[in-house]
């Protein structure tokens, strides 16, 4: 009788012939997206699915109940080479929603798009598809009264104090991912008016991925970790999101955006907010007025450098939500002022050439001014993450008298999807009855029953009309508050999935955008790009970005090309000559330094009179001191103690705006490898503890500011740097010493440290 062979064994056999088959093509190193090299350009020739990788296999192929079904495991995988629905009928199009002619409303019709977002929308049970990763303050927002003119909101009037609750979040990455991702930022905010609940639901970028809310799978299934390995997390440098965004090229603008600074937020308090959308608003006299919505933070807009992004995702993965949360804590309140850029309600909803409802296009503000309307302040932290952070539901749609939506097709989708994937997330219809969610205006909406449903109705009659119930509840007019929408005229056209031809510029604001960075912008930008394409392991992705970026501009394609090894391609468009928009530019500008974040370094004996003198500076500027020594504990006289922080153990140059070096501190007894990486012979041979050095060179290369005072200068010294280099502050008193370091903090960092090559 022959031996039965181990299936287990059978398994690893063909496994380890198929690794062998591999390494025979050349593709020794681990990590191809797919079964095969894809090519430069888009396939047209039609073809089932790829078959799986070498190193992949399904679970067994089981009935519901344990039994073998004998199927292979490619008859429980997709099938056909055709896009088809759900129920199997191809499709033609598949990148825009059926609307009434290529500029009108998207049609509740579209079967195709209720299908796609619906299932989008639920195929994350309970987290967030997108967005999952989130922080958020309650606060209250102040009307200026300056929008009198062009809506009736009544939150918007003069003195006018409304409660808001706002979620800062990132989008790709998962609940436990990390805050300094390079990725895109969401900006919430729920306004609690007198007249309802209006939400503001944008981003940190003002412009979106797609113009189209139909592609909003497609763009977050790129963006997301590959599904077959579920890596990488909260990243968009991998072969999935650079293929799709280099052949959907309408992603340009925001792709670039997000490859500069405003990728890597230095806080929460100091990233920009967009509406993305154009929305229209009414006033009281019946007039319209088209407005795209900005939040403008008082403290400026201020980045990470990507090093310091790599090393706080390390470090301190919550690093946003803490400094969010320890600001307001400290009473270092974060403010935004919310302004509005405004444009004439013509026909054509253009303005200055440019499409309003393209959401991947903006208008510079030297074209259109940024309006301030009102004054917001994040001033309490949530008590509960869960009840309040993460319960707390937005919707577009959420609106009150004043303010209305447009033809937009990425607003109309949103407009669907996000009271559908609430209902999924939050266990069904009643989510606003969640305490986050309440409105505080009364609320008889005669919706019954349901999952959840904590509300006790009265009454007999929850329908209308009725005489049961005495005919309430009763229709409003527009004379008491009723919300009604503007009656804009929808054209007659013909149903098409098309879209304006004034959408398929993709390039000139890209390098508009390109064109309004400083040089030291640039190089960051240069340097996102070849670290994101270079981390992308097929080499037609890499290539055709190169081909996006020469249509971007020459010189930006050039350097990454030569990052990347690869010729650089000749523009297939013709490169646009924009104004430059200065705006565009975080650089340049000096902001209040509220909440800025000194690290003092003591060698725990010596000098601490200087430390109290830095300590007493810092925080008359406003700012927060964190103490560095030795251990921990407290320093010097009971009557007078010091208290530490930090230790150098436990200190890291991303944590802090500046330091301050007020002692050379000799290697602490703990200062070995054995016990804290950060150390080295070479470097306590110095006479310096190794992890001051690292502090200050690290904080030196990410351009911070840095003081010296007493023996710090020794510690500059040891360490290389130059007591006169830009944004180093050396020699005087403790005082003089942090009055230059404010001085220089204003300007968020010392650029002027580094020589651009663009």
């Amino acid at each position: 009788m022959s031996e039965k062979k181990n299936p287990v064994s059978a398994a690893a056999e063909k496994i380890a012939g198929k690794v062998q088959e591999a390494v025979g093509t050349g593709n020794e190193i681990p990590g191809a997206p797919g079964p095969k090299p894809a090519q430069v350009d888009e396939p047209t020739e039609p073809r089932g699915p790829l078959p799986p990788k070498h190193d992949q296999r399904g679970p067994e192929t089981v009935s519901p109940t344990g039994q073998p079904t004998g199927a292979g495991q490619d008859k429980v995988a997709q099938d056909g080479a055709y896009l088809t629905t759900a129920q199997g009928a191809r499709l033609y199009d598949t990148d825009h929603s059926l609307k009434a002619g290529p500029r009108g409303p998207v049609l509740l019709q579209d079967h195709h798009l209720r299908e796609k977002i619906t299932h989008f929308d639920h195929e994350r049970i309970p987290e967030r598809v997108v967005h999952a990763r989130g922080a958020a303050a309650h606060g209250v927002f102040r009307g200026y009264g300056a929008a009198a003119g062009i809506t009736k909101a009544a939150f918007l009037a003069e003195g006018a104090e409304t409660p808001v609750f706002v979620r800062f979040s990132t989008v790709l990455g998962s609940r436990g991912s990390a805050d300094t991702v390079r990725d895109t930022r969401g900006f919430a905010t729920k306004f609690y008016t007198e007249e309802g609940v209006f939400d503001l639901v944008g981003n940190n970028i003002p412009v979106f991925f797609i113009q189209d809310a139909i592609k909003f799978p497609d763009i977050i299934h790129a963006g997301k970790p590959h599904p077959d390995r579920e890596i990488p997390q909260a990243q968009s440098a991998h072969d999935t999101f650079w293929d799709f965004v280099t052949l959907h090229t309408e992603a340009t603008h925001h792709t670039l955006w997000n490859m500069s600074d405003r990728g890597i937020p230095r806080s929460l308090r100091m990233m920009e907010g967009f509406g993305v959308h154009t929305f229209r608003l009414v006033n009281a006299a019946g007039e319209t007025t088209l407005v795209k919505f900005h939040w403008k933070p008082k403290l400026g807009v201020h980045s990470q450098v990507w090093e310091e992004a790599q090393i706080t995702s390390g470090m301190d993965p919550d690093f946003h939500r803490r400094d969010l949360a320890d600001a307001i804590e400290a009473g270092a309140f974060p403010q935004w002022e919310l302004g509005v850029q405004t444009f004439p309600d013509t026909e054509d909803q253009m303005f200055e050439g440019i499409d309003l409802l393209d959401p991947t296009k903006i208008v510079p503000e030297e074209l259109a001014p940024v309006r301030p309307i009102g004054l917001m302040t994040l001033n309490a932290n949530p008590s509960n993450y869960f009840a309040e952070t993460e319960q707390v539901a937005f919707h577009v749609g959420n609106l009150v008298p004043g303010i209305d939506v447009t033809n937009d097709a990425l607003m109309q989708g949103r407009l669907f999807s996000y009271v559908d994937t609430q209902i999924t997330r939050l266990g069904g219809p009643n989510f606003s009855q969640l305490p986050i969610n309440r409105t505080h205006a009364p609320v008889n909406d005669m919706l019954r029953d349901g999952m959840h449903q904590t509300a006790v109705h009265r009454g007999v009659a929850p329908y209308r009309p009725n005489s049961l119930d005495g005919g309430c509840p009763f229709v409003a007019g527009a004379d008491t508050g009723a919300y009604i929408e503007v009656p804009v005229e929808v054209p007659a056209a013909r149903k098409v999935r098309e879209a304006a031809a004034s959408f398929d510029d993709h390039f000139s604001q890209a390098r508009l955008f390109w064109l309004s960075m400083t040089p030291t912008e640039r190089e960051h930008i240069t340097a996102a790009y070849t670290f994101e394409l270079g981390k992308c392991w097929d080499q037609a992705v890499k290539e055709r970005g190169l081909k996006v970026l020469a249509n971007i501009d020459p010189r930006l394609c050039a350097h990454v090309a030569q990052g990347l090894g690869l010729p650089a391609p000749e523009a297939t468009v013709p490169l646009a000559s924009p104004e430059p928009s200065p705006a565009l530019s975080q650089l340049g500008h000096t902001w209040p330094v509220d909440g800025r974040i000194v690290g003092i370094v003591t060698d725990g004996e010596s000098g601490l009179d200087a430390v109290r003198e830095a300590r007493g500076a810092v925080l008359d500027a406003g700012m927060v001191p964190l103490v560095i020594a030795p251990s921990g504990g407290k320093l010097g006289p009971d009557s007078d103690p010091v208290t530490v922080q930090r230790t150098f153990t436990t200190a890291r140059s991303i944590e802090f705006d500046a330091i301050v070096v007020a002692g050379a501190p000799a290697p602490a007894p703990d200062a070995y490898g054995a016990r804290d990486a950060k150390t080295d012979d070479a470097a306590t041979a110095t006479g310096v503890d190794p992890r001051v050095l690292l502090l200050v060179t690290e904080a030196f290369r990410h351009g911070k500011a840095l003081g010296a005072c007493g023996d710090g200068a020794t510690v500059l010294e040891k360490a290389g740097l130059a007591a006169d280099a830009p944004g180093v502050v050396a020699g005087g008193a403790a005082s003089t010493v942090l009055d230059g370091i404010t001085e220089l903090l204003a300007g968020h960092r010392a650029w002027d440290r580094f020589t651009p090559a663009l």
